[in-house]
């Protein structure tokens, strides 16, 4: 198993979180968080803005459905511009319903 997360645009979520509910993948938490990344934010005048609005989607897939998701993701998030966000992925070891104590997705 992997998890997925992806740091993209606000505007940008909610495309990403249909187009993947469309393909079976359902399973989704979303956050709404503030971030920067290389440029370190823009100024304007003497103001500074250095932490952007982002969305914050994270995701356990299974380890062949990994390929698609990331598909997904990557074509629905994109604008071609600084800011599209970033996504990490790595290692589930173990997963647990807590309701039923079952392991697994």
């Amino acid at each position: 198993m992997k998890m997925i997360r992806s740091i993209i645009r606000p505007e940008k979520a909610e495309a990403v979180a249909e187009a993947l509910a469309d393909a079976g993948l359902t399973s989704l938490t979303k956050m709404h968080v503030f971030g920067r990344g290389r440029t370190k934010g823009i100024r304007i005048g003497d103001i500074v803005y250095d932490e952007f609005p982002k969305t914050l989607l994270l995701m356990v897939v299974e380890d062949e459905n990994l390929d698609q998701a990331l598909d997904i993701i990557l074509e629905n998030s994109v604008t071609g511009t600084m800011g599209d966000g970033k996504i990490f992925i790595t290692e589930v070891e173990e997963a647990y319903t807590i309701s039923i104590g079952m392991k697994g997705l």
